[in-house]
């Protein structure tokens, strides 16, 4: 089953007067590049958490984010630190006598001093207590992640199932078109001679037969078409397929698949195959476009 690179996912829980948020954003990437952002408090938790993000995708740029505060109805999540306050409102004096200033220090002076006060409460510092229910937050995001990455990979797979058949609908005449590439090329053989010698020119058969047999063998397309198929065929039983990381073998698929492209338009003389290899291309280009956003 497919799945791509983007999506998003978030889940939130409240547990014991913690609330944690936990959100993760994923985009298309050749690698897996996970980055974490926790509270300051849980920084030595960031590789676990990057352990189990990888664990769940393959490929894309991921980006976690996750936030641990108390409860609203919990206590605010701050407190007055006595000692900062002192040393702030003394600096205040000090600076007040030296400018020479009577008004006294007020208490918006010293809201000024972010310093007085510090983030975080006792229960938040309890980390070692409180990363099992971050974790299983974290562990709900990314279920919700997976889910919609394999919904927009469904949605993929069935775009480029269509295409597929198109693709084979245009070889199926393409080879119809190539039978009469033989016979078109000995017509304008003898046209060429007739033109050059006059009606009444003699020529060698053989030599005509071994040019026909010299071009008929440039011109065969039977094998690339052969070859075509058996791609398509692949594709679609990848794009089928349960198993995670298809991105890089229908990658390789599709690569396949326009080097015989190729081939069936340098070997083709014939104009209507011409124009039906160009579509063939044009469904190509857009399934080369979509599958760079496939785990």
């Amino acid at each position: 089953m497919l799945e791509s690179m983007t999506g998003y996912g978030n889940a939130e829980c409240v547990k014991g007067g913690v609330r944690v948020v936990a959100e993760i954003r994923s985009v298309n990437n050749r690698f897996a590049e996970i980055s974490v952002k926790l509270p300051r408090q849980f920084s030595p938790y960031e590789l676990d958490a990057r352990d189990l993000i990888r664990s769940c995708f393959q490929r894309g740029k991921i980006s976690a984010y996750i936030q641990v505060q108390l409860d609203d109805e919990q206590q605010m999540p701050f407190s007055v630190n006595a000692e900062k306050t002192r040393a702030c409102k003394a600096m205040l004096e000090s600076v007040r006598q030296e400018a020479g200033i009577e008004a006294p220090v007020s208490l918006d002076h010293l809201l000024r001093f972010s310093e007085i006060f510090d983030s975080g409460s006792k229960l938040l510092e309890q980390t070692g207590e409180i990363w099992p229910f971050v974790r299983e937050t974290l562990v709900r995001a990314a279920e919700n992640l997976k889910k919609m990455r394999l919904q927009e990979g469904a949605e993929l797979a069935g775009d480029f199932q269509e295409r597929i058949a198109s693709i084979n609908d245009a070889l199926e005449e393409v080879r119809l078109l190539s039978r009469g590439n033989v016979e078109a090329v000995r017509q304008r053989l003898a046209e060429k001679i007739a033109t050059i010698a006059g009606n009444e020119a003699t020529y060698s058969r053989d030599r005509l037969e071994m040019e026909l047999v010299l071009a008929a063998d440039k011109l065969d397309i039977t094998e690339e078409c052969i070859r075509f198929a058996s791609h398509n065929k692949f594709f679609v039983e990848e794009l089928l397929n349960e198993d995670a990381g298809s991105g890089r073998k229908l990658n390789f698929l599709l690569q396949e698949q326009l080097r015989e492209a190729n081939t069936i338009a340098s070997k083709s003389q014939n104009a209507d195959i011409s124009q039906k290899i160009v579509h063939v291309k044009e469904e190509l280009e857009k399934i080369r476009e979509q599958i760079q956003n496939i785990e």
